[in-house]
Parts: C-alpha cells; sequence; structure tokens
C-alpha cells in the first residue's frame, strides 16, 4: 500500500544526504516534496499541511543545522512525526471489568465487519481469551450464516440469532448466553449500510444503550482512502468509537486512510486487515508502520510472526536432527509448512530494512506455488522414500511427478534443494568446509528451486 509514498520519501532522502551542510532554502525545498507526497497518497490536506510544518520546526533549529549527519537527522525527525501522526503508541483492547466484556463492530456495509468479527475472534483466542461471535445484522442475507459458517471453522460458540429478531434484543440476549458458555468476550457483528443515515444510527445508539460494550471499533476499509476518514469522523461524531480496525491494508490504495484516520478524529487505530485468512490481522504499531514507510523494515513484526509459527520444542529437535544428520525430508516438508504460516514471501521481504524499496524486489517474480508444489511433491512419496532419499532411483522419480502432476527436473530441484540444505547444516554444526566451487553451485541449485 505504501509503496509510492516509500519511493518519493527515499528519493528525498538521498537529495538531502547529497548535501554536506543543510540550509533553510535546501530543508523548504524537500519538505514541498514530503507535502507532495503526502498528498497523493491521498492524506488530508489539513493533516498533510499540520505535517510539514511540525517537521519544519525541528529541522531549521540547531538540532539539524549543527548535525554532522543532517540527511539522517531529518530522516528521525520524519520518523518521529509519522510515528506521532498515526498515534505515537500500539492502543490495546480495553478488555477490564468483570466478563463477559463486549466489542461492537460498526461500519458501512463492504467494509469487512462479519469477517473482522472471525479475525479478532481468532486473534483473542490466542490471547488465552474465550470469544463468542453474535451476528446481529438482520438485513443482509447470509449475514448470520457467514459468521456462524466462521465460527464453525475456529470452534467457537456462537449465538443462534435469526432474522426475525431485533438486534437489540439479540444482543441483549448474548450475554447471558456467553455467560451460560463460560465465554469472557463478547463479539457482535452489527448491520451496515451503503451509506450513514439516521436509522443506522439509531440502531446502533439501542445496541450501545443495551450492552454498554467496552470497545465500539469502527470497521473501515482502506481502499477508500479519504472516504474512510470521513466515514470515520461521522460515525466518532455519533457514537463513543474507541478505535478502528482498517481493512484491505494489503491492497493497492495509496495509505492516506492510515495516515489521516488518527488526526482527524482522534479514534486510534487498533487493527489492521492484511489478507483474506482468518489470521491476517495485525495489532497496529504506528512506530513499525513508520519505519516500513521510511523503508526501514519491520524486523520486530517478523520476529512476532517467527514465534507464532515455529514451536520451540519442535525448534530444538530440529537442531538436535540436523546435528545428529537425521534430517529427512519429512523433516523438510514440516519446515516449509512453518514457513507458509509467516505470509507470503513477499510480505516478509517487504518487512526487511531497505527491501521495500529495491529496484530488484519489484523486478522479482515471487512464485507462491513453488511451496505448494515443494509439499506436492513430497507428499507423493511412500514414507520410506521421506525417511531415506537415497533410495529415490530414476523410476522412482517418475513416478513421484506424475504423481504431484509436475517434472521429473522439479523432483530432482528438490532433493537437490533438501540435500544441500542438509550439507549446509552439517558445515554449521561443525563439519567440513565448503569450497567456492561447491558454494557457486550451491547458489545456482537453490535459486533454480526456490521461488525468488
Amino acid at each position: 500500500m505504501f509503496d509510492n509514498l516509500t519511493t518519493k520519501f527515499q528519493k528525498v532522502f538521498r537529495h538531502l544526504k547529497g548535501h554536506g551542510k543543510l540550509t533553510e532554502e535546501n530543508i523548504q525545498e524537500a519538505l514541498r516534496e514530503v507535502r507532495l507526497a503526502l498528498l497523493e497518497a491521498d492524506v488530508h490536506y489539513k493533516v498533510a499541511k499540520d505535517f510539514v510544518k511540525t517537521i519544519a520546526q525541528r529541522a531549521v533549529g540547531q538540532e539539524v543545522m549543527g548535525s554532522l549527519t543532517p540527511g539522517q537527522q531529518v530522516i528521525k525527525i520524519v520518523n518521529e512525526a509519522l510515528t506521532d501522526l498515526m498515534g505515537g503508541t500500539a492502543v490495546p483492547l480495553d478488555l477490564t471489568g468483570p466478563p463477559p466484556q463486549v466489542i461492537v463492530l460498526v461500519g458501512l456495509q463492504g467494509s469487512g465487519k462479519t469477517t473482522t468479527a472471525g479475525k479478532l475472534a481468532f486473534h483473542l483466542s490466542k490471547n488465552k481469551r474465550r470469544p463468542c461471535l453474535v451476528p446481529a445484522d438482520v438485513y443482509r442475507p447470509a449475514a448470520i450464516d457467514q459468521l456462524t459458517t466462521l465460527a464453525g471453522q475456529l470452534k467457537m460458540p456462537v449465538y443462534p440469532s435469526s432474522s426475525d429478531q431485533k438486534p437489540e434484543h439479540i444482543v441483549r440476549d448474548a450475554v447471558s448466553f456467553a455467560r451460560q458458555h463460560q465465554c469472557d468476550t463478547l463479539i457482535v457483528d452489527t448491520a451496515g449500510r451503503l451509506h450513514i443515515d439516521q436509522e443506522l444510527m439509531d440502531e446502533l445508539k439501542r445496541i450501545e444503550a443495551v450492552v454498554k460494550p467496552q470497545e465500539m471499533l469502527l470497521v473501515a476499509d482502506a481502499m477508500t482512502g479519504q472516504d474512510a476518514v470521513r466515514v470515520a469522523s461521522s460515525f466518532h461524531e455519533a457514537l463513543h468509537i474507541t478505535g478502528v480496525v482498517l481493512t484491505k491494508l494489503d491492497g493497492d490504495a495509496r495509505g492516506g486512510a492510515a495516515l489521516s484516520i488518527k488526526a482527524v478524529t482522534g479514534c486510534p487505530i487498533k487493527f489492521v486487515g492484511v489478507g483474506e485468512k482468518l489470521d491476517a490481522l495485525e495489532v497496529f504499531h504506528p512506530d513499525r508502520m513508520s519505519s516500513r514507510i521510511l523503508g526501514m523494515g519491520d524486523v520486530l513484526t517478523i520476529i512476532e510472526k517467527a514465534q507464532d509459527a515455529f514451536d520451540e520444542r519442535e525448534a530444538e529437535e530440529m537442531a538436535r536432527k540436523f546435528k545428529e544428520d537425521s534430517f529427512t525430508l519429512e523433516d523438510f516438508r514440516d519446515q516449509l509448512r512453518q514457513v507458509k504460516k509467516l505470509g507470503s514471501l513477499e510480505s516478509i521481504l517487504k518487512m526487511l530494512p531497505g527491501m521495500g524499496i529495491m529496484k530488484e524486489l519489484k523486478k522479482m517474480e515471487v512464485d507462491e506455488k513453488a511451496l505448494v508444489r515443494t509439499e506436492a511433491i513430497i507428499n507423493s512419496m511412500t514414507r520410506q522414500e521421506r525417511q531415506n532419499a537415497g533410495i529415490i532411483n530414476a523410476s522412482r522419480k517418475r513416478r513421484i511427478a506424475r504423481g504431484s502432476g509436475t517434472t521429473v527436473q522439479e523432483v530432482n530441484q528438490l532433493l537437490r534443494s533438501y540435500n544441500d540444505a542438509r550439507r549446509m547444516m552439517r558445515q554449521m554444526m561443525g563439519g567440513g568446509k565448503a569450497t567456492k566451487k561447491g558454494k557457486k553451485k550451491k547458489k545456482k541449485r537453490v535459486k533454480a528451486f526456490f521461488p525468488f
């Protein structure tokens, strides 16, 4: 989403670094470019104006002028200003008080409320809470069925509402239902409209009056740009909105909503949707988002994803197998499955410092299906072949290729990559050193097999 903005900022910073000493004149010139970049990213014009003014006040002072690295000092100032613009720090959900705590999701039709309800339930369950889902949208066809299906996938309780009930009655009865099922959190999916109207607001006010929710989260579509900010302002004026969930942040919108909502409405962004799967919901960290926008990566998020994806005991067991040289193709497959849990390879690469703006990355074609083909090849093998790859001869390779819908060449590439991985780990565990020629061959093999 922020690729274009990142590129523009990087261009400005490179220009500043080219000056041995900064003057008020070249700083003002750079800030004009920054303001233009923000406006092109669909940031609210008042927000862009105030943002540039804040940077200007700090950049023309002694803090920058007297610095040995003025260009880097300006980057630091912009980073801090962007972080403050988006809220400063992550704002957690307020789940204090006697259970069940109630979270009501509101927003326009099509913003992704129902899917967000499922994602939020999954997120809370990972944090050792027991949520209950409440379908209170009695107008949209199949809305109740959709949330009920999501609850079934998550194996979580769902209140059995029906379209002939009033939404405020559904929510009231759902509180008793949650207590009976020992749930500590109630997630309410409300109805939306194609536009903001008094009927919608009155209904939401009645729901708010009945359950007095700890959290009333506005679900806004980031793809709508400045319209998302306008919607947030309208809901905030009519209701007690405590935070925003910005959906579709993985899309190709320009990112203005993420940069403007907090400044315009005062409501913090608490979560962002970064995909269609139920685990594609992230806590919004303004400092990390600022770091991504400026091309400095987001290593902390990668670490958190890795901690969720990789089990500590499994990692220790894998290290033992590497040490004993008993790493099998089954273990190789398990490692690939763990990698897939981190998300798309392209999204992970963009979180690495500097990777988001590299021209090489833009030219790179990331083949996500390569991991699927690899798993299919290993699954087509017999258990004996997975345990001992050395027995796989030409006839077995042909059978494996047919069974996995791949070619013998792809089977050979997989086996070479597997053997290279084993050889590399033997060296890391204290084995022999690889020659330069061997390293070069190995690099070519890995490049030929892996999706980038």
